[in-house]
């Protein structure tokens, strides 16, 4: 009887060391994703829904690799991710959290169609700011949210380099605005006659041309949903997605 007991507790504590071990490389497995792309699955919620949760940082990395001193989002780790969560039968939606100074236009428009295109529901937040090229990815989820103190700058389309004065580089220029005043437009409650307005504003950049919205200006001009947070963000998540789950059945 007694060598009966020994064992029980032996392999008790076996399977206990087990499950430790597991969870010490399921959270050393989600540190390293989180350092090495800024994503993580959240999956222990009450609602049993796993939410893919993607950061958008610092600068969206185009075809040139930028400083190995600049914080960066590679579009060559969202655009693979965004295709997975699509074909997953596991993850049931996805949380976008934004605080990025805008970067590469084709780059920020591929995610933000990308996104835009899921089936999986979709939120977005906007935390310091979702500036340039950023403000379409903010409008391209199904329900988008901005903290009160966070920021939009919306501005012109810019090219670095050497630029050739003739009619056709303005041409482009209009050509590639219009895509993303299309886009923006298309995704959210603001025309595009107010959003271009926006775009010339003279008065309030020193420096530049454009305008900055801060928190609840950015949902009155209807280009966010509503002014919240990170519990917001979430709660909407999964009302969504239980939501879904509901018509599905």
């Amino acid at each position: 009887m007694g060598n009966k007991e020994n064992k029980n507790n032996k392999n008790a504590k076996e399977d206990k060391r087990e499950a430790q071990e597991k969870q010490q490389d399921k959270e050393k497995h989600r540190d390293e994703r989180i350092e090495e792309v800024g994503q993580i699955t959240l999956d222990e919620n009450e609602s049993n829904h796993k939410i893919h949760l993607i950061t958008i940082i610092g600068e969206i990395e185009g075809h040139d690799n930028l400083g190995s001193t600049s914080k960066t989002t590679k579009y060559e780790h969202v655009l693979p991710q965004l295709a997975a969560i699509e074909d997953s039968k596991d993850i049931d939606g996805v949380l976008i959290l934004l605080n990025t100074m805008g970067g590469d236009v084709e780059a920020g428009l591929a995610i933000a169609e990308m996104i835009a295109s899921l089936s999986k529901p979709t939120v977005s937040l906007v935390l310091g700011g979702s500036h340039s090229i950023g403000v379409p990815i903010a409008a391209s989820t199904d329900y988008s949210y901005i903290v009160p103190t966070g920021t939009m700058v919306i501005h012109p389309v810019r090219l670095n380099g050497m630029v050739i004065g003739v009619q056709q580089t303005f041409d482009y220029f209009r050509q590639i605005q219009n895509r993303i005043t299309g886009f923006v437009c298309e995704h959210c409650k603001i025309s595009k006659t107010r959003l271009e307005e926006l775009m010339m504003e003279t008065g309030v950049l020193t420096k530049d041309v454009g305008t900055i919205l801060v928190g609840s200006e950015a949902v009155e001009e209807g280009i966010i949903c509503q002014v919240g947070g990170i519990k917001d963000a979430v709660a909407k998540l999964h009302d969504m997605v239980d939501r879904k789950i509901a018509d599905t059945k």
